[in-house]
C-alpha cells in the first residue's frame, strides 16, 4: 500500500534554509537517525494555513532557524507523500530551540549539503532545484 494505510498522501513542507550571501545550507540531523543528515520538514497542519508558513514552523521547531520564505522550489510526489519545498533566507538562529537537544545542525556548501542529503531522494531532488545548485 503505498500511502502508509492513508487514504490520500501525506502533505509535507520542507525549509531549505539559506545564508545566501556566503552560499550555505543549513541542514540538521535526523532524530530517528542522528548519523543521517536532512533538511526541516514535517507535515502541514491546518493551524498553519499556508504550506509556506507550514515550512517556516518547521524550520523554527526542527532547527531554530527563523528568516522569511523567499522562493517556491517544487513540489515532488511519491506514493505516500506529497513534499512541497521553500527556500528559506536565515535571519537569526535561535540557541535554544524545540527540538535543539533531539539534533544537531550545521552550515555547509551545497555540494556537501547534497552529499548528506542524498540518502533521501526528494530531499536531493528538491536541494538540486534550489537557487544554490549549479546551472545546467
Amino acid at each position: 500500500m503505498g500511502t502508509k494505510g492513508r487514504e490520500v498522501p501525506r502533505v509535507v513542507c520542507c525549509a531549505i534554509p539559506l545564508a545566501s550571501a556566503s552560499g550555505k545550507v543549513l541542514v540538521i540531523t535526523s532524530r530517528k537517525r542522528q548519523d543521517l543528515w536532512v533538511l526541516p520538514k514535517g507535515g502541514w497542519e491546518l493551524s498553519d494555513v499556508t504550506l509556506e508558513r507550514a515550512a517556516s514552523r518547521e524550520a523554527l521547531e526542527e532547527a531554530g532557524v527563523r528568516g522569511n520564505i523567499t522562493r517556491f522550489v517544487t513540489t515532488i510526489n511519491s506514493p505516500s507523500t506529497t513534499y512541497h519545498f521553500y527556500e528559506l533566507e536565515v535571519t537569526t538562529l535561535d540557541k535554544d530551540w524545540l527540538e535543539s537537544r533531539e539534533r544537531k545542525r550545521e552550515w555547509v556548501d551545497y555540494a556537501e549539503a547534497l552529499k548528506r542529503v542524498a540518502w533521501k531522494t526528494e530531499l536531493a531532488q528538491g536541494l538540486m532545484l534550489s537557487t544554490l545548485a549549479p546551472r545546467r
